[in-house]
């Protein structure tokens, strides 16, 4: 799944050591600007480490996401994992290409009465 958010707030790692070995776990507060009420999304990335050291707040990005759940004790916790952020490019700030425009079709010319396109250019 994905959403657009606009980083509010990057809150500091947190580290641990487990079976498998050391983790890092980093939330990210993501506010998405198009809702009504401004919904805010707190997303959870696992050893991503520089990928939230990429992340401004006051920008916009793209995440892609899993929710997870697990019991614990009885109860129940959810995770919203990102897996992928992506930067926002607004029209304003994108890129202009160096391209140069289009060029218009040069136009076809008919056989005498034949109705077949000559476009044979000798």
């Amino acid at each position: 799944m994905d959403f657009e958010g606009k980083v509010m707030e990057i809150l500091p790692a947190v580290t641990g050591q487990s079976a498998r070995g050391t983790w890092e776990r980093q939330t990210v507060v993501f506010e998405q600007p198009n809702k009504q009420y401004g919904k805010e999304i707190a997303v959870t990335f696992m050893n991503k480490g520089q990928e939230v050291a990429n992340l401004r707040v006051g920008e916009t990005y793209l995440v892609s996401f899993d929710i997870e759940s697990r019991n614990y004790q009885g109860k129940w916790y959810t995770d919203v994992r990102a897996w992928r952020v992506q930067p926002v490019q607004s029209a304003a700030t994108a890129p202009v290409s160096n391209m140069p425009p289009f060029m218009e079709e040069p136009q076809t010319s008919y056989s005498a009465g034949a109705g077949v396109v000559d476009d044979i250019p000798f």
